[in-house]
């Protein structure tokens, strides 16, 4: 098991929620991983990661499957400039490699906005530390424990 999907799993269990996690197969998407685990497209969390170009810190962006993040909305709700966060700063400050970006357990915890529709369904699937797992929780408490505000943040 990667150090990835231990601290998350750990990150599950220290708030209370039950490991979840499952594996995803070949799933590279969030319309895969919906079919490998049998739920709606939206009901899968993208952790979506920009650059601040300001304070050099990634921002995350915690939204519904089928939505897209606007960045001109994201760039407002975040207060500066944002750029595409590169896979070594993402690594340094998350923890993750891209694909696997966890809402939880992070090594620094982001700055995080928190897609509305998300709280629409009773339980959705978030990136478990690798590319190839997920874990599911009710929206209410991935959205506290990742610190997130809830925000309009998509096209």
């Amino acid at each position: 098991m990667s150090k990835s999907l231990k601290r998350v799993r750990a990150a599950l269990l220290a708030h209370g929620l039950d490991d979840t996690i499952v594996e995803t197969g070949q799933a590279t998407t969030a319309q895969m991983a919906a079919e490998e685990i049998g739920c709606e497209v939206d009901q899968i969390v993208k952790s979506i990661l920009f650059l601040g170009e300001t304070s050099g810190e990634c921002i995350l962006f915690l939204t519904a499957g089928g939505n897209q993040v606007d960045p001109d909305k994201a760039a407002k709700l975040a207060g500066e400039t944002l750029g595409k966060a590169d896979a070594a700063a993402i690594r340094a400050q998350t923890g993750f490699a891209i694909g696997g970006v966890s809402p939880l357990g992070h090594l620094k915890t982001p700055r995080a906005f928190f897609d509305p529709k998300l709280m629409t369904f009773a339980e959705i699937w978030g990136a478990a530390g690798t590319p190839r797992h997920v874990f599911s929780a009710p929206p209410a408490q991935i959205l506290r424990f990742s610190s997130a505000q809830i925000s309009e943040f998509t096209k």
